[in-house]
């Protein structure tokens, strides 16, 4: 027999799947999937981007939100997320997370550290991506890219989920050669790139001030 948690878990899943496919439907160039990320791309992810380790991560295009609920989940009971997403539908699902280390903004992407300004947050340790660089412009994923590389502590890690390989394309220049990893159990199956910014990562660098 289910209990009445599980019972509820699962509609809430339910429900959070058909926002998804609704968010698709109506704007299929801002959403990566036509599904929500699969557990085994985010144990992936967790992994790859070291999130147990962060003081303050950002997450852009958390979607419907089961990253987001993942990394909450690897987290230190003190460090803190900042999700930046564009679609109202699924901040309107974020927000009614109880977790008091998670801030979700409407917003975009591009104006990342004008955002952790209005937060009152530092450089993140890590910047984790799931929003669709292959289908936004050449000039506006390379604003995200540049803006992204800017805000991240010294040692800090972009790590973005991507069906193509285009956020590796336009961050050539900047970023360099990213490590890449595959994970195959996801719908579609997804690469990671990840990226680790040069320099020492001090202590409790998510106090300090962005340059």
């Amino acid at each position: 027999m289910r209990k009445d948690g599980q019972i509820d878990r699962e509609r809430s899943s339910s429900r959070n799947n058909l926002a998804f496919l609704h968010a698709f439907l109506r704007s299929p160039e801002k959403v990566a999937s036509i599904v929500p990320s699969s557990r085994f791309l985010e144990r992936r992810l967790i992994k790859c981007a070291g999130i147990s380790q962060a003081g303050l991560v950002v997450e852009l295009g958390p979607g419907s939100g089961g990253t987001t609920f993942a990394i909450l989940n690897a987290m230190k009971p003190t460090a803190r997320l900042l999700s930046i997403e564009i679609t109202p539908e699924f901040v309107e699902l974020l927000t009614k997370s109880h977790d008091s280390r998670l801030n979700v903004h409407l917003g975009s992407a591009e104006h990342i550290r004008d955002i952790l300004v209005r937060y009152d947050f530092g450089a993140p340790d890590v910047v984790v991506s799931g929003i669709p660089f292959s289908t936004m412009s050449p000039a506006l994923g390379r604003r995200v890219i540049g803006e992204v590389w800017a805000s991240l502590a010294p040692g800090g890690m972009f790590v973005a989920y991507q069906v193509w390989d285009r956020v590796a394309v336009l961050g050539r220049e900047l970023l360099g050669k990213p490590e890449i990893e595959l994970e195959l159990l996801n719908v579609p199956p997804m690469r990671l790139f990840c990226w680790r910014k040069p320099g020492a990562k001090p202590r409790d660098v998510h106090h300090a001030a962005i340059d």
